[in-house]
């Protein structure tokens, strides 16, 4: 192809994802409506910070900043600027559930950005994570430690999100300078003393970096903060169809990670390893296989024959997908697709991916890596899962754990069942390659959206699915909740297998829903997330909902088990949000679940994995610091030193000092109170000494008896020799 065609071929595949992005730009609403207060059954509404704020009695800064006096501009001062990785601390009077959703949340800065942080060991600057009244914090780094607030109701990730990127040196987006361009402020529909939430400040003050206004920044005012009459906005935006947008507590939107990476010059992430939605010819440096017997075709999306994942067929000159014909040739032919070598920097990694499986119900699709064999060359092959085809046609999600700890590649082997049963082939597209846990349960809803129009009040309920611990749990969906415009999201317990060997309640386990964005680029998915962590104030009606089901629950034919009474959300995504995004793609609905103990969670201290238990996580501060704020002074109580914790409990995820290994000859480093001490070996005639095992002695016996033998073997040469000279 020459130069001006690929030019050409750019140019139309440009316009074309631009045409596919306007088709799903969100449709204007007609009327704005508040989240009503109440609760339906067990479940319970989310509010936003300003909500939780003000029912605590705080009057801050825009809302939920603590400003010290004369503080200058964290935007434009790089004096404010954190060195990665950041220290945080999560402090005891913190809920349980906080600090998961805190370690989620970091999780997410090092997924998305080049954002880094690790447990307190000492520094003068660090985060520490409180649980004060309300949602809170500083801005930028004030170089001697300082309180981020997470108090009730505040336990959210997009909430925990938001409060970081204040740290970091973010203020929020309609206090830019050029606001007023882009929103509308109702003055008059503004509390009474609130009217300075809502001032905006130039440029020597706030920078946006030379970035577009965003409505979709987790930074943004949501329509009804701060309002007098509940049904009123006090913030509109010009273009109406961003008045449902604004206020988002999904995630970060792809404009506020462009500036969070401007401003730290992030040029790449920490743990996402490789993504391909297969829209350039390059096929994002994936190989085909030498010694298969066929290629995988690069293919585009067709309206009468298979279409893409990424674009669903939607858009033309745009949408391609990689395809293994399985309806002609010979039976047990493959195709062997390769990725281009990879370099982890953890021990675990999710390969997650969509697939269609068109042809006959005995096609295969196989999942390989191919690893370092230890001389450098990358050709250790271990197989991982096989995917067997059935009558399903439709696009699946499908989530592989891999374990590579050296260079290695993944490989997808397309293997031919019976061609003269098939009709079609395997596809596969929109991959994703993070060094993270993959979800341990995946419910897909299909035809969501008819669901949604249907108008039902009825609920739905998921298959059955088991945590690691061996706990049944399943998933209850409202498509229509008690909440005007929004889908309830809720958890469940079910009986099952392991049930008479298992501890009840079920106290303590963290339950995780996620509701997943389909987006192809993992950076720009904004999926809807909420957690909770099962105590003994969760009942019904007197009675606790954590029990065994087969005691508390209800029967349900449908999986044969009994269900417990669904905790969780009633406002967890609105409808327009299902629209507005690829939450809805192919109108398959995803939901993600998880449920494991909370006390007991993994931390990541320079890509290396530590268990830390969560109930005790505070660590004494080597000095005492003050974090001042406008009218408010925090200080750390001094900690006498008979009460201090011992620093052992917070050796196991502190870097390693025995990693590397400093003992020589063979000495094994043990880790005491943080610093490294050798036990030197020791043999029968020799053994080692020294800080490092760096001596060698003899054993005193062995000298010892060295020496006698020297000084006897003497003594005898000089006798022979006396007896000799005689004669």
């Amino acid at each position: 192809m020459s130069t001006a065609e690929m030019g050409a071929r750019s140019s139309l595949l440009c316009l074309a994802l631009l045409l596919c992005y306007a088709c799903a730009t969100p449709v204007s609403i007609e009327h704005l409506s508040n989240v009503p207060a109440g609760e339906d059954d067990a479940g319970e509404i989310i509010r936003d910070i300003p909500d939780i704020n003000l029912a605590a009695g705080l009057d801050l800064f825009q809302g939920d900043i603590l400003l010290p006096t004369n503080q200058r501009n964290a935007l434009r001062n790089d004096t404010y600027r954190w060195k990665f990785p950041v220290p945080y601390i999560l402090g005891d009077d913190l809920d349980l559930n906080a600090k998961g959703v805190i370690l989620q949340a970091l999780e997410m800065f090092r997924l998305k950005s080049c954002v880094d942080f690790k447990p307190y060991e000492g520094e003068a600057s660090y985060i520490f994570f409180r649980k004060e009244s309300g949602c809170w914090s500083m801005v930028g780094d004030l170089k001697n430690g300082q309180n981020l607030s997470i108090g009730a109701g505040c336990d959210y990730k997009a909430i925990v999100e938001h409060e970081i990127l204040h740290a970091l040196g973010f203020y929020h987006e309609q206090s830019r300078m050029d606001r007023d361009d882009y929103v509308t402020i109702w003055w008059d529909e503004i509390l009474t003393g609130r009217e300075h939430n809502f001032n905006k400040y130039d440029d020597s003050y706030i920078t946006d970096l030379n970035t577009p206004y965003d409505y979709e920044s987790v930074m943004h005012y949501a329509p009804f903060s701060f309002n007098k009459n509940a049904s009123i906005p006090t913030i509109t935006t010009k273009i109406p169809a961003f008045n449902d947008i604004i206020g988002q507590r999904l995630d970060f939107s792809a404009i506020d990670l462009e500036r969070l990476n401007r401003m730290y010059n992030c040029t790449a992430t920490h743990t996402l390893l490789d993504q391909c939605s297969f829209e350039y010819e390059n096929i994002c440096g994936m190989i085909q296989g030498t010694r298969d017997d066929l290629d995988w075709v690069h293919q585009q999306s067709s309206p009468t024959g298979e279409k893409d994942h990424t674009l669903s067929g939607r858009c033309t000159d745009a949408g391609y997908f990689m395809y293994f014909n399985t309806s002609s040739g010979n039976a047990e032919e493959v195709a062997v697709l390769e990725s281009r070598i990879l370099y982890p920097k953890r021990t675990q990694q999710c390969l997650q991916f969509f697939y269609k499986m068109s042809g006959s119900s005995s096609d295969k699709l196989v999942i390989w890596t191919k690893e370092d064999d230890g001389t450098g060359n990358v050709r250790k092959m271990r197989k991982i899962e096989t995917f067997q085809a059935d009558n399903d046609h439709d696009w699946k999600i499908a989530h592989v754990t891999l374990n590579a700890q050296k260079k290695f590649r993944y490989l997808f082997q397309g293997l031919k069942g019976n061609p003269s049963s098939s009709s079609g082939g395997i596809i596969i597209d929109d991959i994703t390659l993070t060094e993270t846990p993959c979800p341990t349960a995946v419910w897909v809803v299909r035809n969501f959206s008819q669901i949604l129009e249907s108008a039902s009040s009825d609920v739905i309920q998921s298959p059955r699915f088991y945590s690691p611990e061996g706990y049944a749990y399943g998933i209850s969906l409202h498509p229509q909740s008690s909440s005007s415009g929004y889908t309830r999201v809720a958890f469940h317990l079910c009986s099952g297998e392991n049930d008479a060997v298992l501890e009840w309640p079920a106290l303590h386990r963290q339950a995780m829903l996620t509701v997943l964005d389909q987006d192809p680029d993992v950076l720009k998915r904004m999926s809807a997330s909420r957690s909770f962590t099962t105590s003994r104030d969760q009942s019904v009606n007197g009675t606790l909902i954590w029990e065994r089901p087969s005691i508390t629950g209800s029967f349900d034919a449908s999986c044969n088990c009994y269900r417990t009474t669904a905790w969780g959300w009633n406002n967890f995504i609105s409808h327009s949000q299902l629209r507005q995004r690829s939450f809805l793609k192919n109108d398959d609905l995803i939901i993600f679940a998880e449920f494991h103990v909370s006390v007991l969670t993994a931390v990541f201290v320079k890509s290396k994995e530590y268990l830390i238990h969560l109930n005790n996580t505070e660590v004494p501060v080597v000095s005492e610091q003050f974090a001042v704020a406008e009218g408010h002074t925090f200080e750390r109580q001094k900690r006498a030193a008979e009460e201090m914790e011992p620093m052992q409990r917070w050796l196991p995820y502190l870097q390693d000092p025995c990693d590397p290994n400093p003992c020589q000859n063979d000495g094994v480093c043990v880790n005491v109170k943080g610093r490294p001490s050798c036990r030197c070996p020791s043999g029968q005639a020799f053994f080692f000494t020294g800080e490092r095992c760096q001596s060698m002695q003899v054993h005193g016996n062995i000298l010892g008896m060295t020496a006698g033998g020297i000084a006897g073997t003497i003594v005898l040469t000089i006798i022979l020799i006396s007896m000799m000279a005689r004669r």
